[in-house]
């Protein structure tokens, strides 16, 4: 089993910056993939930004220059520096991992892992 927990989410202003955190836990061989996805009620969850084990990040066009993808491999952490934040901006904001895991019933897993979500709200 592996958790994701998304945290940092909240309302800021046009302007302003803000900083998602996600935390991947579990019985855990390695996590690879990391990436952030944002999604608006009724409409598809679309690819913020990438970064997979020793490759280079990817951002969506939208996120190039204003957001920046970081992790902490030590502890299995991925971060989401957002700045110069837009009302269009406002979604739920959703980590995705695929992490390697092992348990009793099965040595080797590879598991595609989302978190719960975290609403980034940019109003005044």
């Amino acid at each position: 089993q592996v958790q994701l927990v998304e945290s940092g989410g909240g309302l800021v202003q046009p302007g302003g910056s803000v900083r998602l955190s996600c935390v991947a836990s579990g019985n855990i061989l390695s996590v690879n993939d990391m990436a952030w996805y944002r999604q608006v009620p009724g409409k598809e969850r679309v690819l913020v930004a990438s970064l997979p084990t020793g490759g280079s990040t990817y951002y969506a066009d939208f996120a190039k220059g204003r957001f920046t993808l970081s992790r902490d491999h030590a502890k299995n952490t991925a971060y989401l520096q957002m700045d110069s934040l837009d009302p269009e901006d406002t979604a739920g904001y959703y980590c995705n991992a695929q992490v390697w895991t092992s348990d009793s019933n099965k040595p080797f897993n590879d598991v595609d892992a989302w978190g719960q979500g975290t609403l980034v709200t940019v109003s005044s």
